[in-house]
């Protein structure tokens, strides 16, 4: 199969259109080509093209920064001669001087098909930048690794952020290119907007299911992605990030697990197993050990549970992430009504909101945890609603 840097590469008449246009290009370092040759170096050789900027998204171009909330500053890129902006350090809207480098923005950003994953917020928040200056932009569609599969509560009005752009499920089963699409439609943006689109994409398709498995090479869009398999799992354990137990930062199988040096993962897992059997198919969990390097719990022993999808055991249209960490809370709290599960701190810039509302997109997965009496069946039903929405909402802006 082809992304869309590498149709827009091989096929000169999709560039006609650019031709005496000043041209910029957002990107990551999972921004590469077929034979792995950076989108950025990409572009540079093509005599066709008039390269006069760079943007980088959070974690920056080079994906060096390891955290959330870690900035990275603009800089000139030495080989090249060009601005390199950040989207987010000082801002995380482009700037009226940073538009002035370009007329077209080329946007070749490796998503993760989440809601929270910031990639898809920056492309919402350019997109409604070039639609108030005249400025065109162009995706170079790459697959959603998580496939088409949609999942959880839908985002509240009134708790848009930087991890929440728009009224979506955790896990939207949208590309880069479908999304600019769909964000255009529901900000009613008059913008020139353009997709390449790929050739070949077949999200159904296993062992993949939206990764082309065993024929394009996975690179880290951002320093604890590390491979599919997290991709597959992150709809869920990103809510870890609101929560005092570590998601595996500091090891090396981060987002596909959780867990802390005070619970019983055996005790964790049988209550899961029944409350709700049924939001557990597709995976395997497995009691797990790890003392993570850096971050929560820094050196000290935890027990938890690791998500397993990569084996044969997984069955994609079955494995629900979401409803697997929302009941790992729920059970947590059945075990310990006091247990210190909420982290307290001002995620991603939101002062005034526990992190795990703005992860969420609202309260009402925290208070279904916390609420004795509320029963799965309660949390189903209020996620398949939001569920069963989307699906018909995004229906008019799939590509593939």
């Amino acid at each position: 199969m082809q992304f869309g840097i590498d149709r827009f590469l091989a096929e000169p008449k999709l560039r006609t259109a650019l031709h005496g246009k000043r041209v910029a290009l957002l990107a990551h370092p999972a921004s590469v080509t077929a034979d792995l040759t950076h989108s950025l170096d990409a572009l540079a050789a093509l005599d066709d093209i008039n390269l006069t900027a760079a943007f980088g998204p959070q974690h920056g171009i080079k994906g060096d920064k390891q955290d959330n909330m870690m900035e990275s500053p603009d800089f000139v890129d030495p080989k090249y001669k060009i601005p390199v902006f950040s989207l987010y350090g000082e801002v995380r809207r482009p700037t009226p001087a940073m538009l002035d480098t370009f007329d077209v923005l080329l946007v070749d950003l490796q998503d993760l098909g989440c809601r929270i994953y910031t990639f898809i917020t920056t492309l919402a928040y350019i997109l409604e930048a070039a639609a108030q200056t005249g400025k065109s932009v162009w995706v170079l569609d790459r697959p959603n690794p998580a496939g088409r599969p949609v999942e959880g509560l839908s985002l509240r009005k009134g708790w848009e952020s930087f991890v929440g752009a728009a009224p979506m499920p955790m896990r939207h089963g949208m590309t880069m290119g479908e999304l600019g699409q769909w964000f255009i439609a529901e900000f009613k943006l008059n913008v020139d907007y353009q997709v390449i689109s790929m050739q070949g994409w077949q999200p159904e398709l296993g062992a993949g299911f939206g990764w082309p498995l065993g024929e394009r090479t996975w690179i880290n869009p951002s320093p604890n992605a590390p491979n599919l398999f997290m991709a597959r799992c992150y709809a869920g354990t990103v809510m870890l990030e609101g929560t005092t137990l570590s998601e595996g930062r500091g090891t090396t199988r981060p987002l596909e697990l959780f867990g802390a040096p005070d619970i019983d993962p055996k005790a964790l897992l049988k209550l899961m197993y029944k409350l709700a059997p049924n939001w557990l198919q597709g995976c395997r969990l497995r009691e797990c050990w790890f003392e993570p390097t850096f971050h929560k719990h820094v050196g000290k022993l935890c027990a938890g549970v690791h998500i397993h999808v990569e084996d044969a055991s997984y069955q994609h249209q079955l494995f629900r992430p979401w409803r697997i960490q929302a009941l790992a809370f729920k059970a947590l709290r059945l075990l310990d009504a006091d247990y210190p599960l909420w982290r307290d701190f001002p995620y991603e810039y939101e002062l005034d909101k526990l992190a795990i509302d703005v992860i969420n997109g609202s309260p009402l997965l925290r208070e279904w945890v916390d609420d004795p009496a509320a029963t799965v069946a309660d949390l189903e039903h209020l996620a398949r609603v939001d569920e069963q929405a989307w699906l018909a909402q995004r229906q008019p802006y799939l590509l593939y």
